[in-house]
This record gives C-alpha cells, sequence and structure tokens, in this order.
C-alpha cells in the first residue's frame, strides 16, 4: 500500500507539471454540424447541448444529435413578444457524417411541425417537413431533446452480437406527450426516456424515415415521473462478456411526497436484444435534500471486459462529488458510490434566473446536474490493446469566479482509486463551462473539447462577451497525459445572442462531446460566433434586475435576423503524434 501511494504520488506530481504549456499546432478548420438549421428567425434558429458517437466498426460513420428547433414557430407568430417551444414539435435534432467527422448531413423528415408558422397567425402544430427525430409524433409522442448517441453491433436473427452483422445506432432523449388529455396520454407523467434505433445511417441522412425502428419508451412512468439528463452507451469491445449490451442512466424525479426530500434516484436501463427491451434498476437511494442528495445527470461507460460504470454528482453532508457505481454482471447488480472527487459549480447564482450563471447576469446557465464527463480506453472494436483507463474531466469553481478551472483525474485501477485533480492550463482569460474527454481504445491519446468564456463576468448587459470552443490533445505516458496542446480554436462569439425561448437569459445548454478512435477525434461544441447581439434584448434583460421591469420586445422588429442563432459545430482532427 505505501508504494502505491508513492507511485501515485510521482504521477499526480509529473501530470501537475505536464498540464501547464500547451502548445498550438497546424489543424482543419472547426465546421458547422447543424448544416440544415436557418441562420433565421429566432427560434428556429436555435441548437445546443451536441452529442456525437463514432461507429467503432466503420469509423467513416459518425452520429451527432443536439437539441434543434429547426421545426418551432417564429417569434412572429401570434404575440411577437414571445418565441414559445411550439406544442407538439420535436426537438430531437440528428445529423451524420460518412467522412469521419467532417462534412455533415441533416435529414429532413415528415413529423408535426412549425416551421412555416411565420407569423402573424398563431401556430399549431400540423404534419409537414422535420429536421429531427421521425417516428415520435405517430406514436402520440414528442421528442424532447437532451440527445445521446451510441454504436453498437447488429444483433443476429438469433439473438447473438457480432460486428459481421453490422452496426446499430441507438439515439436516446426525452419524450413528452403530444396530448395533454390524460385519457390520450402515450404515457404517464410528464417526461420519459425513449430510444430510437437505425441500421443503415445512409437511409437515415438520406431522409428515410422508415430507416429507424419506432422509439420505445424505456424509462418507468407514473402520473408524477419527470425523467431527466439520460445518457447511452452500447457495450462495442468484442472482448466483453456483454458484447451488444446496451445501457441507459437517467434521473428520475418523482412526486414532493416526503416534506422536504424529493426523491431523485439514478436508474439504469440495459437491453440484451439491441434496443427492443429492456430492464430497469434503481442504483443507490432515491432521497434528496439540502444535506445529501443523488446523482443528478450521469455518464455510462464500459471495459474490455464488460465491466458497467455509471457516474453521476451527488451530495453527500453538503458537499458535492463526482460518484462511480460499477456492475460486474452486466448492469444486473451494482456497488457503490465511490468518491471520484469533490467538485464546486462554478459561477454564481442569478438572482433573477435562480441559477447559477458565468458569464455575466442574465448569462447561460451552468448546471453541475447535467453529469460528469467521462470515458474509458476499452480496445473497441475487438477490445484488443485496451488499458481500461478511465478519464474523468470537469470545469471546477473552487478558485473563485473568474479563476475556474479545467480539472482532469484518471483511474487505472477500474475506478478503485484516482488521481488528485490537475488543472489542464487554457489560454490567459479563458473561462471553462463545459468539457468532454475522449480516450484513444488503445489508450494511448487523450483529446479534451471545452466551451470557455473569454471574458469576466459582466455585471451588465450592455459590455461584450466571448465564448469560445477548443479541441485538446495530450499523449498518455504511464498512464498520466502529457504534451498538451490544441488542435483547435474556434470563433469567438457572443452569448448575449444565444437566448431562452422566454428570452429572460442566454442559452447554450448543458454540455459538450467527444469521441474518439485509435487515429484521431470527433468533437462537437455550442457556437455563438454567427449570433448577433441585440441590444432591445439587452436593455430588457437589464430592467428585470430593477424594481421597474420592461416588457420583452418585439425580437424580430427589434433585433438583428441573425440573434439566437446558435450553432453546433465541431469537426474532426488526426492524432498529431501518431
Amino acid at each position: 500500500m505505501a508504494h502505491r501511494r508513492v507511485l501515485t504520488a510521482c504521477i499526480v506530481s509529473v501530470a501537475t507539471a505536464l498540464a501547464g504549456a500547451a502548445v498550438a499546432v497546424a489543424s482543419p478548420p472547426d465546421e458547422i454540424v447543424s448544416v440544415a438549421s436557418p441562420p433565421t428567425p429566432f427560434s428556429q434558429n436555435k441548437q445546443n447541448e451536441p452529442a456525437v458517437a463514432i461507429d467503432a466498426h466503420d469509423p467513416s460513420v459518425v452520429a451527432a444529435g443536439a437539441n434543434d428547433e429547426i421545426d418551432d414557430e417564429s417569434c412572429a407568430a401570434g404575440d411577437p413578444t414571445t418565441c414559445p417551444f411550439t406544442d407538439g414539435v420535436g426537438v430531437s435534432g440528428v445529423y451524420f457524417s460518412f467522412t469521419g467527422g467532417s462534412g455533415w448531413t441533416q435529414p429532413t423528415y415528415t413529423g408535426l411541425t412549425g416551421r412555416d408558422c411565420l407569423g402573424p397567425a398563431a401556430c399549431t402544430a400540423h404534419p409537414g417537413p422535420i429536421g429531427t427525430l421521425p417516428g415520435y409524433a405517430a406514436k402520440g409522442l414528442v421528442s424532447d431533446g437532451d440527445p445521446a448517441v451510441a454504436f453498437g453491433p447488429r444483433p443476429a436473427s438469433d439473438g447473438t452480437f457480432s460486428w459481421v452483422n453490422g452496426s446499430r445506432l441507438y439515439y436516446a432523449n426525452l419524450t413528452s406527450n403530444v396530448s395533454a388529455d390524460k385519457e390520450s396520454a402515450t404515457f404517464k407523467g410528464f417526461e420519459a426516456i425513449a430510444v430510437s434505433r437505425t441500421d443503415d445511417p445512409h437511409a437515415a441522412a438520406a431522409g428515410d424515415a422508415t430507416a429507424w425502428k419506432d422509439p420505445v419508451i424505456i424509462s418507468k412512468q407514473s402520473s408524477t415521473t419527470f425523467s431527466d439528463k439520460e445518457q447511452v452507451w452500447a457495450d462495442n469491445a468484442e472482448s466483453s462478456r456483454f458484447f451488444g449490451n446496451v445501457y441507459v442512466c437517467w434521473a428520475s424525479f418523482r412526486s414532493n411526497s416526503r416534506g422536504n426530500a424529493l426523491p431523485t434516484p439514478l436508474i439504469v436501463a440495459r437491453s440484451t436484444d439491441g434496443g427492443g427491451t429492456w430492464t430497469t434498476k434503481q442504483v443507490g437511494p432515491a432521497t434528496d435534500n439540502g444535506i445529501n442528495g443523488q446523482p443528478d445527470g450521469c455518464t455510462v461507460r464500459t471495459d474490455s471486459h464488460g465491466n458497467v460504470y455509471v457516474f453521476g454528482i451527488g451530495r453527500r453532508a453538503g458537499t458535492d462529488l463526482q460518484l462511480m457505481y460499477r456492475s460486474t454482471d452486466g448492469g444486473a447488480h451494482w456497488a457503490g458510490p465511490t468518491v471520484v472527487a469533490r467538485v464546486t459549480e462554478p459561477g454564481v447564482t442569478d438572482p433573477v434566473l435562480g441559477r447559477p450563471t458565468m458569464d455575466g447576469i442574465a448569462g447561460a446557465r451552468v448546471d453541475l446536474a447535467a453529469g460528469p464527463s467521462v470515458d474509458i480506453a476499452n480496445g473497441a472494436p475487438s477490445g484488443a490493446g485496451a488499458t481500461n483507463q478511465i478519464v474523468m474531466t470537469w470545469a471546477d469553481g473552487a478558485s473563485g469566479l473568474d479563476h475556474e478551472s479545467l480539472l482532469w483525474t484518471t483511474s487505472t485501477t477500474a475506478g478503485a482509486s484516482w488521481t488528485a485533480p490537475a488543472a489542464l492550463e487554457l489560454p490567459t482569460g479563458d473561462r471553462p463551462v463545459y468539457t468532454a474527454p475522449a480516450l484513444s481504445p488503445d489508450g494511448t491519446d487523450l483529446y479534451v473539447v471545452d466551451n470557455a468564456f473569454t471574458t469576466p463576468y459582466r455585471h451588465d448587459t450592455a459590455s461584450s462577451r466571448g465564448l469560445v470552443g477548443q479541441v485538446w490533445h495530450a499523449n498518455i505516458v504511464a498512464g498520466v497525459p502529457s504534451g498538451w496542446s490544441s488542435l483547435d480554436r474556434s470563433a469567438v462569439g457572443d452569448p448575449r445572442g444565444t437566448s431562452q425561448n422566454g428570452l429572460t437569459a442566454e442559452f447554450l445548454g448543458d454540455y459538450v462531446y467527444a469521441a474518439a478512435t485509435r487515429d484521431g477525434v470527433v468533437g462537437v461544441w455550442n457556437d455563438a460566433s454567427h449570433a448577433a447581439d441585440c441590444p432591445a434584448i439587452d436593455s430588457y434583460r437589464a430592467s428585470l434586475y430593477t424594481a421597474s421591469p420592461k416588457p420583452p420586445p418585439d425580437v424580430l422588429a427589434a433585433c438583428p435576423a441573425t440573434f439566437g442563432n446558435s450553432d453546433i459545430r465541431g469537426g474532426s482532427w488526426a492524432d498529431p503524434t501518431p
């Protein structure tokens, strides 16, 4: 044990030293992923919360998801001072690349839409073109975003899994009922978790809705259940005992029936037949209060042996912690939680929003509850060369406002022990808000994507603000990331040009994403470089912090055409040190 402590201390010391100077290298430019979403009007031009997955069996095939309001009504429909979501219209956008993460396609299907509701008449959802997941309206459902995507092997007719059968894409998201009538509702409760699947991404990308199987609701619902913040993963290493299993984790918000304790258990569902049927398991207790809280938001991954790891952020004795649960029997039973690291939510609580913000008043919310960002070097697709090293990254506010850190920690002991958190040194002035790691399957390379604010906290809405996306690379040497370099730094945008639909604040969602192969990485992030600041909105938002708030403006009449135009941006980058 003493020898292990000395070795760990040496690793942490080396890691801290090497986490410093980052070297810029030449690289291909980033690009827009949400290619079919329009630059105007708001809110059809609004995308956020991207996710991405690479087909381990055929890395040229990449899929992404995002919250995409391409099919919602324009602010000019009905009351021009409001920009609501259109009832019944989905927001789970889907995008494909067949060149390894460069060059993207956004398909068009048919479903309930409001994209032709450009005013002045009020909008009612009706059949028409959609740029989001198909098949939901036909089931009485709405695709409600919080996208999560993963590729796994396709099952054969006898139920066995092999890459020879081809690949299957899983897309998990929130879903609600089209009908507000309880008697006509498809499921009980407010939000459920649903999974869509396709075995033919080329047909799906070409707009063939029949390439998608019908969405399957996997959460157990009651009349008071709000399922939220799900993530999906397919066991994609042939060496695994449970190769082909699919796992989805989420937080299940239940009725406030115990005084001040809101039951919020972490749930994990697994499928052993390619996503057709699912069994659910509650992981850990359910009670949530101001002192102790269960993980809200999660990440799920598998190693080359089929061990399953679920990570979430919970509270113990008033302290926020990154927690890990582990299953060695394919998700049937779980042990934990194991404490990974302490985390401090960045930002300060906005008095109007009642939620933390980092860039300034009326800024974009930041949310620990989005869950930890984790990856495992599991050797996919075969399992060969797997180190099973685990890396976690996060934005941490322990050093105070305007001094946030991008921290990482790693485990080479299946999560039994973790290195002390170390900082990736960002360019001067960068303040990380969302991060995502991706390990090459053979564990030789670590990539990290981050969104960062480039300006200090603003106490007004008149001063400009900056938001950037960046892609980092490090070699893994003896289990330690070393030689950090920047593969890409996107154009800086002003996040004041992004917006909640209610107009009271900016909006960027809750996360960014990355996925790696043995040869490189695909990263996606939130981008505001094409979003125009609107002084009328700035003035309205500032007034909400006074005793005399103003009414919201007529958005399309008072603002530049590209106000609200947030995009999903990303690309692919080769390993710079092969």
